[in-house]
């Protein structure tokens, strides 16, 4: 504990402690998250929902998530508060014990916003300690924090093979155990966080007098809003096709393969299990080959593997699935340490813009394909779904590490 609290660690050390505490709780705030919509089937039974009520189930969880996560992290880059950690847990907490007791649809939608409004409070701010305790190996500390997240995620449909399907609805109330001993950890986590404040105002400063200075011209900002709307479209692409597979993928392999609501849960649970390998693979590999060439390769890398997903039967499905998981996945942290190096000193609004927009695209992605699902069936969406990974292409737009640099070195 003292260890963990000195604030004269240099900067250049990675902390291993701090990076491990900040992805246990980012694996029990995603599996938490990723509960909402792995009971789909639960909640469509329990409450006679339709496909589209569903997509807006998970829209109101993660477009909450999504639209607040860019402000918190623009707020507390300007004043940072280690303490909104556990509050946002809390929340998260509140959320889970009201979806399962929720009498109602509109109870339903007011407890997920709960569980976004948490977690849109934890991801740009784990985002930014994970960033503080990495040294200089950020690749690496990145992937750590995002995947526990990732982890968390594939969790979600053993959970509900192993809890709603015995439990029902009323299983959510389970998960206050691990948002309780979240909130534990994140206190221990702040204590450190209070001592980096020294250290987050002097990089404020910093970023301060150089465009107070003039530093960043005016042809360099129109680069770099270039570029970021080019991240955000990947981001797009990824987010959609991850929403298709973990959302509606289910419904698929029951109604064409007469799998079972237990059954289908494995398949998402061997894609988001893998996807959970890759984003821990994807920093260290970012570090080693350079973060544009695993961005490239985790969305054209998969693009074939998805469009054969739809015409195999159940049992390639398996091994695809896990392919498919791992390569697109491995880019997730990557892509937020290729934003942080591209906006220096926004650590926390680009951190929630990226993650965020991720949520959002996600939301979206759900509502739009629960539409399509009542409207053109199931087979049909995940056909077209299969197609999106091929839209990845637009990375190959994005500069390169050694662009970014010259970059760098030119404003400065």
């Amino acid at each position: 504990m003292e260890a963990a609290l000195k604030s004269s660690q240099p900067a250049t050390r990675t902390l291993y402690n701090i990076l491990f505490s900040i992805s246990l709780v980012h694996l029990f705030n995603d599996t938490i998250q990723a509960v909402i919509p792995a009971i789909f089937p639960i909640l469509r039974e329990s409450m006679q929902l339709s496909y589209f009520q569903l997509g807006l189930v998970a829209f109101a969880l993660n477009m909450t998530a999504s639209v607040m996560q860019p402000v918190v992290g623009w707020y507390t880059d300007k004043r940072p508060m280690p303490y909104m950690l556990p509050i946002g847990m809390c929340l998260t907490l509140c959320g889970m014990l009201g979806l399962a007791f929720a009498p109602n649809y509109g109870f339903v939608l007011l407890s997920v916003m709960l569980v976004g409004l948490g977690s849109a409070i934890f991801h740009p701010e784990g985002s930014r300690v994970a960033y503080l305790s990495s040294g200089n190996r950020r690749g690496l500390g990145q992937s750590i924090f995002q995947v526990g997240g990732n982890s968390g995620q594939s969790l979600a449909p053993i959970m509900t093979a192993l809890v709603f399907v015995n439990l029902g609805q009323r299983g959510a109330a389970w998960f206050a155990i691990p948002a309780g001993l979240a909130i534990l950890v994140m206190m221990y986590i702040a204590s450190w966080y209070t001592t980096q404040l020294p250290r987050l105002q002097e990089m404020k400063k910093r970023s301060a007098k150089r465009a107070a200075t003039g530093a960043v011209s005016a042809q360099h900002q129109r680069r770099l809003r270039l570029v970021l709307v080019l991240l955000v479209g990947f981001v797009f692409v990824r987010s959609w096709y991850h929403a298709g597979i973990t959302n509606f993928y289910p419904f698929y392999l029951m109604e064409q393969y007469g799998v079972t609501v237990k059954g289908a849960q494995l398949y998402i649970f061997l894609f988001l299990a893998a996807g959970a390998l890759g984003t821990f693979l994807g920093g260290p590999l970012a570090d080693r080959f350079g973060k544009r060439n695993v961005i490239l390769f985790s969305m054209l890398g998969s693009a074939p593997l998805s469009l054969l997903l739809p015409h195999v039967n159940a049992a390639w499905a398996y091994a695809l699935s896990l392919v498919i998981g791992f390569i697109i996945l491995s880019s997730f942290s990557v892509t937020v340490v290729y934003a942080q190096d591209l906006m220096p000193g926004k650590v926390g609004t680009v951190s929630g813009l990226i993650i965020g927009f991720a949520f959002g695209m996600g939301a979206l992605g759900s509502v739009a394909l629960g539409g399509l699902v009542d409207l053109l069936g199931v087979k049909t969406v995940m056909i077209l779904c299969s197609f999106l990974p091929v839209l990845g292409i637009v990375s190959l737009l994005l500069p390169t590490d050694k662009k970014l640099e010259k970059w760098a070195a030119s404003e400065n």
